[in-house]
């Protein structure tokens, strides 16, 4: 359980941030400006709050009115920043057991257990200017990884990487962010990357923190456009796979209510997956349509219209349990009748969908919005 609510302040930067999480991955989502390198800061120690409480787990980090205030080596939180931060002296091996041996820590985590878990067995004799930028952000979570946290900072990774270094990098992610055993604290301008990684999304703008929760209910919320961005906002389903069709490509996943149909996706019979759908990329019909190439065509019912003041509505769509988010100019809306509670048909195309392999591993209670 990590639980933040602080005030402070850096530069012209006023800070107010109130938050929980129970485990597993939390994402502090917001755009440049927003305060997320500051709020972390103060969480491991290197700036501090000037009110308020920091607690990770049964450990007090920070509490002002109690006047504890632990310093950054008893707080034994892992920190990954946008730059590796390697020595440049040192072998990748050297500099993975380096934050171990400065801290005289033994650790529960053996090396190899690391080292395979980042694929870094084949780098280990060679120096950081051999390695890419890929390569070097994987050694320096491992790094991280082997000084023993009990929480671990990752403060927008992958925002130096060019798209094939950040596609490079993102499936270690995935299998580190399921398999560390440790919570993780994510921080990303990036919704993609968010909605890949997260069990929680914090929404972070302008140094307040407006809302926090399960990323799927996050990002169907429509009041939050102004923090999250309008042009990447969607939904997030969970599925299973039901079948793998080699002879088309396709993998079928079944979302409670719907079978999806996604190409090129590498997953076996009875996989967990996370699916990211774009507003932007679902259309509705009032009536089934027949005769097109959009293999996603499904019944839904709309549960609320936001209209704003622009050209666009935003809908929300129940299928089953989940949630599915469309954008559609508010003519449509009008010329097709649209309403709450009016059933429709949602139309995905198959190649718009992001997918990941494994759906993120969940805590064990649930998380609180505001």
């Amino acid at each position: 359980m990590l639980d933040v609510d602080i005030t402070g302040r850096l530069g012209q930067l006023d800070l107010q941030a109130r938050f929980e999480s129970d485990g597993g991955v939390t994402s502090l989502f917001g755009q440049s400006g927003s305060g997320k390198t500051t709020l972390t800061n103060m969480i491991a120690g290197l700036t501090n709050p000037t009110s308020g409480r920091i607690k990770l787990g049964e450990t007090i980090l920070f509490d002002a009115d109690q006047g504890i205030n632990l310093p950054v080596q008893a707080r034994r939180i892992g920190h990954v920043f946008q730059d590796a931060r390697l020595f440049p002296h040192l072998s990748v091996k050297s500099n993975l057991t380096y934050a171990r041996w400065a801290g005289r820590r033994q650790g529960n985590r053996d090396l190899d257990e690391v080292v395979d878990l980042l694929g870094l067995r084949k780098l280990l004799s060679r120096k950081p200017d051999t390695l890419s930028g890929g390569e070097r952000q994987r050694v320096a979570i491992g790094r991280a990884l082997l000084s023993d946290p009990r929480l671990l900072i990752m403060d927008e990774p992958l925002a130096n990487l060019d798209q094939a270094r950040r596609n490079d990098i993102l499936p270690y992610l995935d299998r580190l962010c399921v398999e560390a055993g440790i919570p993780i604290l994510y921080v990303s301008h990036s919704i993609e990357e968010v909605s890949r990684l997260s069990n929680t999304l914090v929404i972070l703008s302008d140094g307040q923190t407006p809302a926090f929760g399960p990323v799927a209910d996050m990002l169907t919320r429509t009041d939050l456009g102004r923090a999250t961005g309008r042009h990447e906002a969607g939904a997030l389903v969970n599925g299973t796979v039901v079948k793998v069709d080699t002879l088309w490509g396709l993998t079928h996943v079944d979302i409670g209510g719907a079978v999806l149909q996604i190409p090129d996706m590498v997953a076996e019979p009875d996989d967990s997956v996370r699916l990211r759908i774009r507003a932007r990329d679902v259309a509705l019909a009032v009536v089934p349509p027949e005769g097109l190439s959009i293999r996603n065509a499904f019944e839904a019912y709309i549960r609320s219209i936001s209209e704003e003041s622009g050209p666009y509505a935003e809908i929300l769509c129940v299928v089953g349990k989940q949630t599915i988010r469309a954008r559609i100019t508010r003519a449509s809306v009008a010329d097709l009748d649209l309403m709450p509670g009016k059933s429709v048909t949602v139309l995905i195309k198959s190649v718009a969908i992001d997918r990941r392999q494994r759906s993120p591993a969940q805590p064990q209670t649930s998380h609180v919005a505001l």
